[in-house]
């Protein structure tokens, strides 16, 4: 039996969802690497209104495969939407596990079977770059000290054991999706993830990091921005100063 696809009782069904907005080079190879990995997994695509025609590419996908299915948005709404949109659409059926993947073939689907597999003693499982055996693949150096940075800042300020907080590649249980507040979720961009993991942790959930390989993009045009950054920035610091009121709190209650 092929690498990942050994039954998983506890995990499946699982379905991996991923944002695209103006992906169409790299949608249908990357969903053609993820079936050859794991055939059994379903495929959320939440296209935002892409004007490259990256959601027909998907619908024509759709048609000839069940495993795949496209939610259409119809404007570009930030990463954090389109997930929280997905997740949704997922726990609105009987998956068990939703996955995150960027479109852009960073996150490799070939690691995805060591993430399910971690899974089976935790509640969420990172694909993180910053934890021993991990690694970045064609960043500039200025992209890996925003990204390193931006790890260190959140874990001071909000004072989480986590490595690598913006990691995009991860899988959840559906119960903790089930048990976070989504209607409450407000961060559009990378913090996002940030946003998502502190919650997690809050919830008394188990987190677990796997290492994977990060690869730059090779075709199309990166996401980040410096109103993304700014965001993760300002969030990140209203949290860590609420955390340090509660146990600001907490010590003069006592």
């Amino acid at each position: 039996m092929a690498e990942g696809t050994q039954h998983r009782e506890e995990i499946d069904p699982v379905l991996v969802i991923i944002p695209t907005y103006n992906e169409r080079e790299n949608l249908t190879p990357l969903l053609e690497r993820l079936h050859a990995t794991l055939p059994q997994v379903h495929v959320l695509v939440v296209d935002d209104g892409s004007p490259d025609g990256t959601g027909e590419i998907a619908d024509k996908l759709a048609t000839a495969d069940e495993r795949i299915h496209v939610l259409h948005r119809t404007e570009k709404a930030g990463l954090g939407a389109a997930y929280i949109a997905g997740f949704r659409w997922g726990l609105g059926r009987d998956y068990r596990t939703l996955v995150e993947m960027d479109a852009d073939g960073s996150h490799a689907p070939e690691d995805l079977p060591r993430i399910l597999d971690a899974l089976e003693g935790a509640d969420l499982v990172i694909g993180s770059r910053y934890v021993a055996g991990g690694a970045v693949v064609n960043w500039p150096l200025s992209r890996q000290f925003i990204s390193r940075g931006a790890n260190l800042y959140s874990r001071f300020a909000i004072g989480m054991g986590v490595n690598d907080n913006t990691a995009g590649f991860r899988a959840y249980r559906r119960e903790v999706l089930e048990k976070l507040a989504l209607d409450d979720v407000a961060s559009t961009g990378y913090c996002f993830q940030i946003d998502l993991t502190w919650r997690t942790v809050q919830q008394g959930f188990e987190v677990v990091e796997v290492p994977i390989t990060f690869t730059d993009r090779e075709v199309g045009e990166s996401k980040m921005s410096g109103a993304i950054m700014g965001e993760a920035a300002l969030k990140v610091a209203q949290w860590g100063l609420q955390r340090r009121l509660g146990q600001l709190r907490r010590l003069l209650g006592r």
